[in-house]
Protein backbone atom coordinates (compact mmCIF):
# COMPACT_ATOMS: atom_id res chain seq x y z
CA UNK A 1 0.00 0.00 0.00
CA UNK A 2 2.63 2.50 0.91
CA UNK A 3 4.65 2.43 -2.69
CA UNK A 4 1.12 2.65 -4.30
CA UNK A 5 0.47 5.66 -2.13
CA UNK A 6 3.94 7.22 -3.04
CA UNK A 7 3.51 6.25 -6.77
CA UNK A 8 0.34 7.91 -6.92
CA UNK A 9 0.78 11.14 -5.66
CA UNK A 10 4.71 11.32 -6.49
CA UNK A 11 2.92 11.60 -10.12
CA UNK A 12 -0.10 12.87 -9.86
CA UNK A 13 1.78 16.54 -8.81
CA UNK A 14 4.03 16.53 -11.97
CA UNK A 15 2.72 15.02 -14.96
CA UNK A 16 -0.03 16.25 -17.24
CA UNK A 17 -3.56 15.23 -18.65
CA UNK A 18 -2.80 11.68 -19.72
CA UNK A 19 -2.02 11.21 -23.50
CA UNK A 20 -3.52 8.21 -25.49
CA UNK A 21 -1.19 4.75 -26.89
CA UNK A 22 1.72 5.53 -29.45
CA UNK A 23 0.57 5.02 -33.30
CA UNK A 24 0.36 0.92 -34.31
CA UNK A 25 3.55 2.27 -36.80
CA UNK A 26 5.97 2.02 -33.68
CA UNK A 27 5.24 -0.09 -30.63
CA UNK A 28 6.26 1.79 -27.55
CA UNK A 29 6.39 0.87 -24.12
CA UNK A 30 8.79 0.20 -21.02
CA UNK A 31 10.58 -2.92 -19.46
CA UNK A 32 9.07 -3.12 -15.95
CA UNK A 33 9.27 -6.60 -13.59
CA UNK A 34 7.08 -4.19 -11.37
CA UNK A 35 3.73 -5.15 -12.80
CA UNK A 36 4.24 -8.99 -11.37
CA UNK A 37 5.48 -7.72 -7.74
CA UNK A 38 2.69 -5.87 -6.78
CA UNK A 39 -0.48 -7.64 -5.80
CA UNK A 40 -2.77 -4.40 -6.88
CA UNK A 41 -1.57 -2.90 -10.40
CA UNK A 42 -3.71 -0.48 -11.07
CA UNK A 43 -1.52 1.98 -10.00
CA UNK A 44 1.18 0.89 -12.34
CA UNK A 45 -1.64 0.54 -15.16
CA UNK A 46 -2.21 4.19 -14.21
CA UNK A 47 1.54 5.38 -15.04
CA UNK A 48 1.19 3.14 -18.12
CA UNK A 49 -1.34 4.82 -19.33
CA UNK A 50 0.45 8.65 -18.65
CA UNK A 51 3.07 7.77 -20.19
CA UNK A 52 1.06 6.84 -23.32
CA UNK A 53 3.11 3.36 -23.70
CA UNK A 54 1.09 0.26 -25.22
CA UNK A 55 2.82 -2.41 -24.09
CA UNK A 56 5.76 -4.15 -21.22
CA UNK A 57 8.00 -6.25 -21.29
CA UNK A 58 7.93 -8.79 -18.04
CA UNK A 59 10.33 -11.46 -17.20
CA UNK A 60 9.09 -14.86 -16.74
CA UNK A 61 11.91 -17.46 -14.77
CA UNK A 62 12.01 -20.85 -16.25
CA UNK A 63 13.80 -23.78 -14.24
CA UNK A 64 14.84 -26.52 -16.20
CA UNK A 65 12.88 -29.42 -16.16
CA UNK A 66 9.58 -27.15 -14.96
CA UNK A 67 6.54 -27.67 -17.29
CA UNK A 68 4.71 -24.35 -15.59
CA UNK A 69 5.45 -21.65 -12.78
CA UNK A 70 5.42 -22.63 -8.98
CA UNK A 71 4.97 -20.78 -5.98
CA UNK A 72 5.96 -16.96 -6.24
CA UNK A 73 6.18 -17.53 -9.79
CA UNK A 74 3.13 -18.48 -10.62
CA UNK A 75 1.83 -15.84 -8.26
CA UNK A 76 3.59 -13.12 -10.60
CA UNK A 77 2.50 -14.74 -13.59
CA UNK A 78 -1.15 -14.62 -12.43
CA UNK A 79 -0.60 -10.71 -11.86
CA UNK A 80 1.15 -10.71 -15.39
CA UNK A 81 -1.54 -11.98 -17.44
CA UNK A 82 -3.97 -9.89 -15.27
CA UNK A 83 -2.45 -7.13 -16.65
CA UNK A 84 -3.02 -8.15 -20.18
CA UNK A 85 -6.59 -7.24 -20.20
CA UNK A 86 -5.54 -3.31 -20.23
CA UNK A 87 -1.87 -3.52 -21.92
CA UNK A 88 0.17 -5.79 -24.24
CA UNK A 89 2.41 -7.42 -22.70
CA UNK A 90 5.96 -8.94 -23.88
CA UNK A 91 7.08 -12.17 -21.82
CA UNK A 92 10.53 -12.82 -22.02
CA UNK A 93 11.25 -16.21 -20.49
CA UNK A 94 14.97 -17.15 -19.24
CA UNK A 95 17.03 -19.20 -16.94
CA UNK A 96 19.79 -20.03 -15.57
CA UNK A 97 22.96 -18.60 -17.67
CA UNK A 98 24.81 -22.43 -16.14
CA UNK A 99 21.81 -24.38 -17.44
CA UNK A 100 20.40 -23.30 -20.91
CA UNK A 101 18.39 -25.40 -23.00
CA UNK A 102 21.18 -27.30 -24.98
CA UNK A 103 19.81 -30.84 -25.53
CA UNK A 104 16.91 -32.28 -26.57
CA UNK A 105 15.20 -32.83 -23.30
CA UNK A 106 15.84 -29.04 -22.55
CA UNK A 107 14.26 -28.01 -25.35
CA UNK A 108 11.25 -29.67 -24.72
CA UNK A 109 11.10 -29.02 -21.16
CA UNK A 110 11.69 -24.99 -21.84
CA UNK A 111 9.43 -25.15 -25.28
CA UNK A 112 6.96 -26.84 -23.39
CA UNK A 113 7.02 -24.59 -20.43
CA UNK A 114 6.33 -21.66 -22.76
CA UNK A 115 3.46 -23.53 -24.85
CA UNK A 116 1.70 -23.94 -21.25
CA UNK A 117 2.11 -20.39 -20.10
CA UNK A 118 0.80 -18.96 -23.54
CA UNK A 119 -2.31 -21.28 -23.55
CA UNK A 120 -3.29 -20.00 -20.01
CA UNK A 121 -2.52 -16.50 -20.75
CA UNK A 122 -4.96 -15.61 -23.68
CA UNK A 123 -3.79 -11.75 -23.96
CA UNK A 124 -0.42 -12.20 -24.50
CA UNK A 125 1.16 -12.94 -27.72
CA UNK A 126 4.44 -11.48 -27.54
CA UNK A 127 7.15 -14.62 -26.09
CA UNK A 128 11.08 -13.63 -26.23
CA UNK A 129 13.10 -16.81 -26.26
CA UNK A 130 15.78 -16.68 -23.57
CA UNK A 131 17.70 -13.10 -23.06
CA UNK A 132 20.80 -12.05 -24.69
CA UNK A 133 21.91 -15.80 -25.49
CA UNK A 134 25.10 -14.31 -26.94
CA UNK A 135 26.43 -13.13 -23.83
CA UNK A 136 28.24 -15.35 -21.55
CA UNK A 137 26.00 -13.31 -18.47
CA UNK A 138 22.91 -15.61 -19.62
CA UNK A 139 24.31 -18.58 -21.04
CA UNK A 140 27.03 -20.50 -20.51
CA UNK A 141 28.91 -21.91 -22.33
CA UNK A 142 29.17 -19.16 -25.62
CA UNK A 143 31.39 -21.91 -27.59
CA UNK A 144 28.00 -23.89 -29.44
CA UNK A 145 25.95 -21.44 -28.33
CA UNK A 146 24.73 -20.20 -31.99
CA UNK A 147 23.58 -23.60 -33.34
CA UNK A 148 21.94 -24.16 -29.40
CA UNK A 149 19.98 -21.19 -29.58
CA UNK A 150 18.71 -21.88 -33.15
CA UNK A 151 17.77 -25.20 -32.38
CA UNK A 152 15.58 -23.94 -28.96
CA UNK A 153 14.34 -20.86 -31.42
CA UNK A 154 13.19 -24.00 -34.08
CA UNK A 155 11.76 -26.30 -31.63
CA UNK A 156 9.71 -22.88 -30.01
CA UNK A 157 8.86 -21.93 -32.81
CA UNK A 158 6.98 -24.90 -34.30
CA UNK A 159 5.60 -25.54 -30.61
CA UNK A 160 3.64 -22.27 -29.76
CA UNK A 161 2.77 -22.02 -33.99
CA UNK A 162 0.93 -25.14 -33.60
CA UNK A 163 -1.11 -24.13 -30.90
CA UNK A 164 -1.55 -20.46 -32.31
CA UNK A 165 -0.78 -19.22 -35.57
CA UNK A 166 -0.46 -15.77 -34.42
CA UNK A 167 1.88 -16.22 -32.00
CA UNK A 168 5.00 -13.96 -32.15
CA UNK A 169 8.06 -15.76 -31.39
CA UNK A 170 11.39 -12.87 -30.64
CA UNK A 171 14.53 -14.01 -31.20
CA UNK A 172 16.72 -11.90 -28.52
CA UNK A 173 20.76 -10.63 -28.80
CA UNK A 174 22.68 -7.95 -26.77
CA UNK A 175 24.35 -5.33 -28.66
CA UNK A 176 27.70 -6.12 -27.40
CA UNK A 177 29.95 -9.31 -27.69
CA UNK A 178 30.39 -9.46 -31.35
CA UNK A 179 26.79 -9.87 -32.58
CA UNK A 180 27.58 -9.79 -35.96
CA UNK A 181 29.61 -13.17 -35.62
CA UNK A 182 26.81 -14.31 -33.37
CA UNK A 183 23.89 -13.64 -36.13
CA UNK A 184 26.21 -14.74 -39.07
CA UNK A 185 26.54 -18.30 -36.99
CA UNK A 186 23.20 -18.55 -36.07
CA UNK A 187 22.36 -18.04 -39.96
CA UNK A 188 24.83 -20.80 -40.61
CA UNK A 189 23.25 -23.00 -38.00
CA UNK A 190 19.96 -22.77 -39.62
CA UNK A 191 21.25 -23.61 -43.41
CA UNK A 192 22.72 -26.57 -41.56
CA UNK A 193 20.21 -27.58 -40.40
CA UNK A 194 17.82 -28.01 -43.53
CA UNK A 195 14.87 -26.13 -42.08
CA UNK A 196 11.88 -25.26 -44.77
CA UNK A 197 10.52 -23.05 -41.79
CA UNK A 198 11.07 -19.85 -40.15
CA UNK A 199 13.11 -19.60 -36.32
CA UNK A 200 11.80 -16.14 -35.52
CA UNK A 201 9.10 -13.51 -36.20
CA UNK A 202 10.38 -10.83 -35.22
CA UNK A 203 14.49 -9.47 -34.38
CA UNK A 204 14.53 -8.87 -30.71
CA UNK A 205 17.72 -6.48 -30.43
CA UNK A 206 18.96 -4.73 -27.61
CA UNK A 207 20.07 -1.68 -28.65
CA UNK A 208 22.16 -0.19 -25.30
CA UNK A 209 25.12 2.18 -26.09
CA UNK A 210 29.01 1.40 -25.73
CA UNK A 211 27.94 3.96 -22.37
CA UNK A 212 25.04 6.26 -21.58
CA UNK A 213 26.79 9.26 -22.44
CA UNK A 214 26.96 8.24 -26.24
CA UNK A 215 24.81 9.36 -28.82
CA UNK A 216 21.71 7.17 -29.81
CA UNK A 217 22.89 7.59 -33.70
CA UNK A 218 26.84 6.41 -32.91
CA UNK A 219 28.11 4.27 -35.76
CA UNK A 220 30.54 1.47 -34.88
CA UNK A 221 33.02 -0.28 -36.75
CA UNK A 222 34.10 -3.88 -36.84
CA UNK A 223 30.59 -5.15 -35.79
CA UNK A 224 31.98 -4.89 -31.79
CA UNK A 225 28.49 -3.60 -30.97
CA UNK A 226 25.30 -3.26 -33.08
CA UNK A 227 23.32 -0.44 -31.54
CA UNK A 228 20.71 1.96 -32.76
CA UNK A 229 23.23 3.63 -34.85
CA UNK A 230 24.03 0.50 -36.52
CA UNK A 231 21.17 -0.61 -38.18
CA UNK A 232 22.64 -0.75 -41.56
CA UNK A 233 25.01 -3.35 -40.25
CA UNK A 234 22.54 -5.52 -38.17
CA UNK A 235 20.08 -5.80 -41.53
CA UNK A 236 23.24 -6.33 -43.49
CA UNK A 237 24.36 -9.27 -41.50
CA UNK A 238 20.66 -10.90 -41.32
CA UNK A 239 20.50 -10.91 -44.99
CA UNK A 240 23.79 -12.36 -45.70
CA UNK A 241 22.98 -14.93 -42.64
CA UNK A 242 19.11 -15.89 -44.10
CA UNK A 243 18.64 -14.48 -47.38
CA UNK A 244 17.67 -17.49 -50.31
CA UNK A 245 15.95 -19.40 -46.96
CA UNK A 246 12.70 -19.77 -45.19
CA UNK A 247 13.38 -17.50 -42.92
CA UNK A 248 12.36 -14.04 -43.73
CA UNK A 249 14.60 -10.81 -42.74
CA UNK A 250 12.88 -7.48 -41.05
CA UNK A 251 11.07 -5.41 -44.07
CA UNK A 252 9.82 -8.90 -45.53
CA UNK A 253 6.87 -11.10 -44.26
CA UNK A 254 6.20 -8.77 -41.55
CA UNK A 255 9.41 -8.94 -39.67
CA UNK A 256 10.87 -6.50 -37.82
CA UNK A 257 13.09 -5.57 -35.75
CA UNK A 258 12.41 -4.43 -31.55
CA UNK A 259 14.72 -2.21 -29.59
CA UNK A 260 13.59 -5.19 -26.78
CA UNK A 261 15.76 -3.01 -23.93
CA UNK A 262 17.82 0.62 -24.18
CA UNK A 263 18.50 2.84 -22.08
CA UNK A 264 20.92 6.16 -20.44
CA UNK A 265 21.49 5.72 -17.04
CA UNK A 266 21.42 9.40 -15.45
CA UNK A 267 23.60 10.57 -12.44
CA UNK A 268 21.36 10.49 -9.40
CA UNK A 269 20.93 13.61 -6.84
CA UNK A 270 22.95 13.33 -3.28
CA UNK A 271 19.24 12.82 -1.70
CA UNK A 272 19.86 9.91 -0.16
CA UNK A 273 17.83 7.56 -2.40
CA UNK A 274 21.02 5.61 -3.81
CA UNK A 275 24.06 4.02 -2.53
CA UNK A 276 27.44 1.97 -4.12
CA UNK A 277 29.62 2.82 -6.68
CA UNK A 278 28.33 3.81 -10.12
CA UNK A 279 29.66 1.25 -12.67
CA UNK A 280 28.51 2.89 -15.95
CA UNK A 281 32.03 4.63 -17.27
CA UNK A 282 29.95 7.97 -18.10
CA UNK A 283 26.23 8.55 -16.59
CA UNK A 284 24.97 11.52 -17.99
CA UNK A 285 22.68 14.19 -16.13
CA UNK A 286 18.91 13.67 -16.03
CA UNK A 287 18.34 16.06 -18.29
CA UNK A 288 20.78 14.75 -20.60
CA UNK A 289 19.19 11.23 -20.07
CA UNK A 290 16.00 13.20 -20.99
CA UNK A 291 17.60 14.47 -24.16
CA UNK A 292 19.23 10.83 -25.21
CA UNK A 293 15.86 9.03 -25.06
CA UNK A 294 14.00 11.95 -26.73
CA UNK A 295 16.68 11.04 -29.62
CA UNK A 296 16.63 7.34 -29.20
CA UNK A 297 13.13 7.32 -29.57
CA UNK A 298 13.14 9.71 -32.95
CA UNK A 299 16.04 7.75 -34.41
CA UNK A 300 13.80 4.61 -33.56
CA UNK A 301 10.52 6.11 -35.46
CA UNK A 302 12.39 7.20 -38.19
CA UNK A 303 14.01 3.50 -39.19
CA UNK A 304 11.20 1.73 -41.19
CA UNK A 305 12.73 -1.64 -40.11
CA UNK A 306 12.11 -1.31 -36.48
CA UNK A 307 8.86 -1.91 -35.16
CA UNK A 308 9.43 -1.01 -31.26
CA UNK A 309 11.33 0.79 -28.65
CA UNK A 310 10.90 -0.17 -25.19
CA UNK A 311 13.24 2.04 -21.95
CA UNK A 312 15.01 0.10 -19.90
CA UNK A 313 13.25 0.23 -17.53
CA UNK A 314 10.50 2.34 -15.84
CA UNK A 315 11.73 3.01 -11.99
CA UNK A 316 15.77 3.44 -10.67
CA UNK A 317 17.47 0.63 -8.98
CA UNK A 318 18.70 2.21 -5.87
CA UNK A 319 22.17 0.58 -5.76
CA UNK A 320 24.69 2.05 -8.22
CA UNK A 321 25.63 -1.26 -9.44
CA UNK A 322 22.27 -1.71 -10.87
CA UNK A 323 20.47 0.12 -13.45
CA UNK A 324 19.38 3.92 -12.91
CA UNK A 325 17.93 4.34 -16.59
CA UNK A 326 14.48 4.28 -15.53
CA UNK A 327 11.72 7.50 -15.89
CA UNK A 328 11.52 7.21 -12.10
CA UNK A 329 13.70 7.77 -8.82
CA UNK A 330 13.22 4.85 -6.36
CA UNK A 331 10.91 6.84 -4.26
CA UNK A 332 8.29 7.08 -7.38
CA UNK A 333 9.09 10.58 -8.18
CA UNK A 334 9.01 11.45 -11.77
CA UNK A 335 12.76 12.30 -13.47
CA UNK A 336 12.85 14.44 -16.13
CA UNK A 337 12.86 11.54 -18.67
CA UNK A 338 9.38 10.47 -18.06
CA UNK A 339 8.19 13.49 -19.69
CA UNK A 340 9.98 13.46 -22.39
CA UNK A 341 9.51 10.01 -23.11
CA UNK A 342 6.17 10.65 -22.46
CA UNK A 343 6.39 13.60 -25.00
CA UNK A 344 8.48 11.31 -27.40
CA UNK A 345 5.61 9.09 -27.83
CA UNK A 346 2.97 11.34 -28.34
CA UNK A 347 5.07 13.16 -31.17
CA UNK A 348 5.02 9.67 -32.75
CA UNK A 349 1.39 8.95 -32.41
CA UNK A 350 0.71 12.12 -33.67
CA UNK A 351 3.18 11.35 -36.61
CA UNK A 352 4.80 15.22 -36.27
CA UNK A 353 9.09 13.68 -35.78
CA UNK A 354 10.89 14.62 -38.85
CA UNK A 355 12.60 12.42 -40.33
CA UNK A 356 15.62 12.53 -42.90
CA UNK A 357 16.87 15.89 -42.17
Amino acid sequence: MKHRVLLATALAAAILAPVAAAAPGLLLGVDDDSLKWYGNTGALLSIYGDLGINAVRVTLTWTPGEAFPVGTDRTELQRTVSAGRSIRVVLAVTGPASSPPVDAAGRASYCGFVANVLERSPWIRDVAIWTEPNSAEFWKPQKGAPAAYEALLAQCWDTLHAADPSVNVIATSSPHGKPARWYSDLGKAYRASGRTLPIFDTVGHNAYPDDSAEPPDAVHKKGASLDEGDLAALLSVLHKAFDGTAQPVPGEGGVTVWYLEDGFQSIPPADGLYSGIETDTRPVSEAEQAAQLTAAVELAYCQPAVGAFFNFELRDENALSGWQSGLVRPDWSPKPAFLAYRAAIAAAREGTIACGQ
